[in-house]
């Protein structure tokens, strides 16, 4: 399995760093992942719903720029499908029995994902309708991608 995270912004705090490198390296006994980020475009004061939705575009952009036509996206949206980590797992096999080896996850920035982002999704989850900042979301995919792996194996840490 190949798996890329495409997120908006780049992380700047040692902790996120570090959280990332684990997950990063754990991951790794189970799948190629390879971690892309894209600039975010800077927003300005006093920035209404037009500006907003420019900066998603502008964003969107770039993400586009770094996903293959051959690459199944699934991008972390509020109004995505909510999953169990068991659920998950069950996506993620499904995803490999239907030739899906190569999986594009995309975490938008502060203001969320572009339309033509969600055009190319082909499948959106949710973590669920908190607000989280960005970054976290990050480690947070990257700690299910994690657990998914090891339910998928049968391995202790799921609990």
């Amino acid at each position: 399995m190949k798996l890329t995270m495409i997120t908006v912004g780049k992380l700047k705090e040692k902790y996120w760093l570090d959280a990332v490198k684990e997950y990063k390296k754990r991951i790794s006994k189970y799948a190629k992942i390879e971690l892309i980020e894209v600039a975010d475009e800077k927003e300005p004061n006093n920035a209404g719903p037009k500006d907003l939705e420019q900066i998603k575009d502008k964003e969107a952009e770039r993400i586009l720029s770094k996903i293959k036509d051959t690459q199944h996206v699934v991008t972390l949206e509020i109004n995505g499908r909510q999953y169990t980590s068991e659920k998950l797992a069950q996506e993620y096999q499904r995803w490999m029995n239907t030739g899906k080896s190569d999986v594009v996850f995309v975490i938008g920035g502060s203001n969320g994902i572009g339309e033509a982002v969600k055009k190319r999704s082909n499948q959106e989850i949710s973590f669920g309708t908190l607000t989280y900042p960005h970054q976290m979301m990050k480690v947070m995919m990257l700690e299910q991608l994690f657990r998914v792996n090891k339910i998928l194996r049968n391995e202790a840490y799921h609990k």
